[in-house]
Protein backbone atom coordinates (compact mmCIF):
# COMPACT_ATOMS: atom_id res chain seq x y z
CA UNK A 1 0.00 0.00 0.00
CA UNK A 2 1.29 3.43 -0.89
CA UNK A 3 1.58 5.81 2.07
CA UNK A 4 2.93 9.33 2.27
CA UNK A 5 4.87 10.01 5.46
CA UNK A 6 6.81 13.26 5.88
CA UNK A 7 6.06 14.16 2.23
CA UNK A 8 7.81 11.00 0.97
CA UNK A 9 5.93 8.09 -0.65
CA UNK A 10 6.44 4.62 0.81
CA UNK A 11 5.22 1.23 -0.38
CA UNK A 12 4.31 -0.46 2.90
CA UNK A 13 2.93 -3.94 3.43
CA UNK A 14 1.87 -5.62 6.63
CA UNK A 15 4.46 -8.37 6.15
CA UNK A 16 7.13 -5.74 5.44
CA UNK A 17 6.36 -3.90 8.67
CA UNK A 18 6.39 -7.17 10.62
CA UNK A 19 9.77 -8.05 9.12
CA UNK A 20 11.19 -4.58 9.85
CA UNK A 21 10.08 -4.68 13.49
CA UNK A 22 11.33 -8.23 14.10
CA UNK A 23 14.09 -8.14 16.71
CA UNK A 24 13.41 -4.51 17.68
CA UNK A 25 12.94 -4.03 21.42
CA UNK A 26 9.94 -1.79 22.21
CA UNK A 27 10.67 1.45 23.98
CA UNK A 28 8.49 2.63 26.85
CA UNK A 29 5.11 3.79 25.56
CA UNK A 30 4.26 7.32 26.67
CA UNK A 31 1.63 8.19 24.05
CA UNK A 32 0.08 6.64 20.98
CA UNK A 33 1.13 3.06 20.26
CA UNK A 34 0.89 0.31 17.65
CA UNK A 35 0.55 -3.38 18.45
CA UNK A 36 2.78 -5.38 16.11
CA UNK A 37 2.83 -9.10 16.75
CA UNK A 38 2.49 -9.41 20.51
CA UNK A 39 4.43 -6.24 21.30
CA UNK A 40 3.29 -2.68 21.83
CA UNK A 41 5.54 -0.07 20.21
CA UNK A 42 5.46 3.74 20.40
CA UNK A 43 4.22 5.17 17.09
CA UNK A 44 7.34 7.28 16.56
CA UNK A 45 9.61 4.23 17.02
CA UNK A 46 7.64 2.31 14.38
CA UNK A 47 7.79 5.26 12.01
CA UNK A 48 11.53 5.62 12.46
CA UNK A 49 12.23 1.93 11.83
CA UNK A 50 9.87 1.59 8.85
CA UNK A 51 10.78 4.85 7.06
CA UNK A 52 14.42 5.16 8.22
CA UNK A 53 13.74 8.84 8.87
CA UNK A 54 14.36 10.95 11.93
CA UNK A 55 11.42 11.06 14.33
CA UNK A 56 11.23 14.83 14.02
CA UNK A 57 10.47 14.55 10.29
CA UNK A 58 7.01 12.99 10.60
CA UNK A 59 3.99 13.19 12.87
CA UNK A 60 2.50 10.40 14.94
CA UNK A 61 -0.79 10.87 13.07
CA UNK A 62 0.83 10.03 9.73
CA UNK A 63 2.17 6.74 11.08
CA UNK A 64 -1.09 5.94 12.91
CA UNK A 65 -3.07 6.38 9.67
CA UNK A 66 -0.69 4.16 7.74
CA UNK A 67 -0.59 1.40 10.38
CA UNK A 68 -4.39 1.45 10.74
CA UNK A 69 -4.80 1.11 6.97
CA UNK A 70 -2.42 -1.86 7.03
CA UNK A 71 -4.60 -3.54 9.68
CA UNK A 72 -2.51 -3.08 12.83
CA UNK A 73 -4.18 -2.27 16.13
CA UNK A 74 -3.41 1.29 17.18
CA UNK A 75 -4.01 2.77 20.61
CA UNK A 76 -4.59 6.48 21.05
CA UNK A 77 -3.16 8.60 23.80
CA UNK A 78 -5.13 7.82 26.98
CA UNK A 79 -7.11 10.76 28.28
CA UNK A 80 -6.09 12.02 31.69
CA UNK A 81 -8.53 11.23 34.46
CA UNK A 82 -8.61 13.84 37.21
CA UNK A 83 -8.07 12.23 40.59
CA UNK A 84 -9.56 15.05 42.64
CA UNK A 85 -7.65 14.08 45.79
CA UNK A 86 -5.50 16.95 47.03
CA UNK A 87 -5.00 15.91 50.63
CA UNK A 88 -1.93 13.62 51.05
CA UNK A 89 -3.68 11.53 53.73
CA UNK A 90 -6.71 10.93 51.54
CA UNK A 91 -4.48 10.17 48.56
CA UNK A 92 -2.49 7.57 50.53
CA UNK A 93 -5.68 6.07 51.90
CA UNK A 94 -7.17 5.82 48.39
CA UNK A 95 -4.00 4.14 47.11
CA UNK A 96 -4.11 1.57 49.89
CA UNK A 97 -7.78 0.93 49.27
CA UNK A 98 -8.71 1.18 52.91
CA UNK A 99 -11.47 3.35 54.35
CA UNK A 100 -10.15 6.54 55.85
CA UNK A 101 -11.14 7.41 59.40
CA UNK A 102 -10.33 10.90 60.60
Amino acid sequence: MRCVIARFPFELTKSGVLESMKGIKPEQVMGESVIIGRRRYPVKQVGQVVTRQDRRDFSADEVLRAMTRLGFTCRALPSAVPVGIHDPLRHASAMLGTPMSV
